[in-house]
């Protein structure tokens, strides 16, 4: 194999990238300017007839080919042959009879409405290049970077097709398999790190995700959605407002979670050193833990769903009807297509985490920087990268109830789901994933949780709410980033501490 030097790769990424993201921007801006060939406009023009003869069993009216059979081509025309390509919605040839017309032209319809689907998908281009640095072997910080880049947009592109599929399932099944795919990008990069042995990077991962959404994405709600309002007020001091009910019901089982790790520290801290069976009384307590929280997590679905599904809805709270009750939002595109999008995104997505996961090892080495850092900051800005943009964008729009939805029923699954599975799949696979975390780590997502509880409890929000929660992940992430990998005992003090608290003999 061919050594490839580090500033050769800069300049092939470099190369690589600005391109391919240059041209989809200026694609469009081109297409105004530039008349398309009489060739290609007549591809354009048999395909658009093709389709309207199935629409109307008619052969086209001859005068409507003569311009274009003898080149005489306005710039009307040319204008609408690039926005009938360029359209999202449809593409020319959809309804053609020649069978390889009609499939390519599906296929291109399915990767523009993908690709419009989200901003963030720009990134795209990152995607070939970070399975070819890792393919190849090339430096593991370059491999890092790249994947690292690539999973956001391919984040994005799961939670679309997920969308996509959900909205013809009904509201029961949507709902299920939302909650189920919420967190695919989180969790496949996490199985992929336990299925190496990596136990801490899923567990500061885990806790990362956590923090991440209800600190960092639900306080930039607060503060995006609190300055847009007060300036576009007519009053001062307007706050946004949300469903008390649901942002209690969702608090409350955060606490709960994090009870689930405060218990496993606790008892460590009181039994290390004094058994012998010590690891296995954890990882017992773990699965234990486990198994009870993803019963918990079923049940609220079922109160979510089915039982108590009015709660959540805060129209149905205040006794309104919104236009989009009246008009629901239509999918895109047909459900097999959005699962064959669904499967090639998670396909490439477990290519993308298996070699950014590859390469944390050697990452740490170099830059010098703790797995704790890198799995608690950095990875989960992976997967909440497009969940960041779509609150935002819901917060500006005063729709602070799926904003929270986002943001805190995104934590909720991950704690609630996505971890104690992690745990199951630890034990049916031989790992020994536990929901012991470390002592900090534990006090910090207290803490964490108890903090928001207590801004979400009146159902109310401004920028200074937003303001605090971004302060205090600010905090964590400056405390993790001097946090060393080898500080995990449990100094003896603390230990006799708890022990004569709990009048351990």
């Amino acid at each position: 194999m061919i050594n490839v030097t580090q500033e050769l790769q800069v300049l092939v990424v470099i190369s690589a990238s600005l391109p391919a993201t240059l041209s989809w921007l200026l694609l469009r801006k081109i297409a105004k300017h530039c008349p398309a060939s009489p060739a290609f406009k007549r591809f354009i023009r048999t395909a658009s007839n093709s389709d309207r003869r199935v629409a109307t069993d008619e052969m086209p009216a001859q005068d409507e080919r003569t311009s274009l059979l003898n080149g005489n081509i306005n710039a009307s025309s040319s204008d609408n042959t690039w926005s009938s390509v360029f359209a999202r919605s449809s593409t020319p040839g959809e309804q053609s009879d020649n069978p390889v017309i009609r499939f390519s032209a599906a296929c291109f319809t399915v990767a523009k409405i993908t690709l419009f689907s989200n901003y963030v998908n720009i990134l795209l281009v990152f995607v070939p290049l970070g399975i070819v640095a890792g393919a190849t072997g090339w430096d593991p910080v370059t491999v890092f970077a790249l994947n690292f880049f690539a999973i956001m947009p391919l984040a994005a592109v799961l939670s679309f097709a997920t969308e996509e599929i959900s909205m013809k399932l009904g509201e029961t099944l949507g709902g299920l398999m939302n909650a189920t795919f919420g967190n695919a990008v989180e969790l496949i990069v996490c199985i992929v790190a336990l299925r190496n042995g990596e136990i801490r990077i899923v567990q500061s991962s885990m806790l990362g995700s956590i923090l991440s959404n209800v600190l960092l994405v639900l306080g930039c709600c607060f503060v995006a959605g609190g300055i847009h309002n007060t300036r576009t007020g007519t009053v001062q001091g307007i706050e946004q407002r949300f469903n008390s009910t649901a942002a209690g019901t969702m608090s409350s089982l955060l606490i709960l979670a994090s009870a689930s790790l405060i218990i496993p520290a606790t008892l460590y801290t009181v039994i290390a050193g004094s058994s012998d069976n010590t690891e296995e009384t954890m990882l017992w307590l773990s699965r234990g833990t486990a198994i009870i929280l993803l019963i918990l997590y079923i049940l609220y679905l079922a109160f979510q769903l089915r039982t108590h599904a009015n709660l959540f809805n805060a129209e149905h709270e205040a006794g309104t009807e919104t236009d989009e009750e009246h008009n629901p939002e239509e999918p895109q595109m047909s459900p097999w297509a959005a699962t064959i999008v669904l499967i090639l995104t998670t396909i490439a997505v477990a290519f993308c985490a298996e070699y950014l996961v590859d390469s944390i090892d050697a990452l740490v080495a170099k830059v010098h920087v703790s797995k704790t850092f890198v799995g608690l900051i950095l990875l989960p800005i992976v997967g909440n990268a497009a969940e960041h943009v779509t609150a935002i964008v819901v917060a500006l729009k005063d729709k602070m109830d799926l904003a929270m939805g986002v943001a805190v029923g995104s934590s909720m699954q991950i704690a609630l789901l996505v971890t104690p599975f992690l745990v199951v799949l630890g034990w049916i696979i031989g790992q020994p994933m536990t929901l012991h975390f470390e002592t900090f780590e534990t006090v910090v997502f207290f803490l964490s949780v108890l903090v928001v509880s207590y801004v979400i409890a009146d159902g109310k929000s401004n920028y200074l709410e937003g303001a605090m929660l971004l302060g205090l992940y600010f905090i964590i992430a400056l405390a993790f980033l001097v946090y060393p990998d080898d500080a995990s005992s449990v100094p003896e003090g603390v230990k006799l501490a708890v022990r004569s608290m709990l009048k351990w003999d």
